[in-house]
């Protein structure tokens, strides 16, 4: 699967989807990559990973058959 990108996230990478390098095997090597690629991430005051629908803490393992998905800062009103 894919990653998803949502909001700011994914007007900073101009896709609603991402490939996930083969490289990539877990949600801090994840963060990583990302802001490696797109530095302007680094900027957002917070982007958590959710992997199959939960948020994930950077240990956490990611599989090809993982849905994952980048959520930046959100505001409520």
């Amino acid at each position: 699967m894919g990653i998803l990108l949502f909001g700011a996230a994914k007007d900073i990478a101009g896709v609603p989807v991402l490939e996930k390098p083969a490289h990539v095997n877990n949600v801090g090597a994840l963060k990583a990559w990302l802001y490696e690629v797109y530095p302007s991430l680094q900027q957002l005051k917070s982007m958590m990973i959710a992997v199959n629908r939960s948020y994930a803490v950077d240990m956490q393992a990611l599989s090809d058959q993982d849905e994952i998905a980048v959520i930046p800062p959100v505001s409520g009103g």
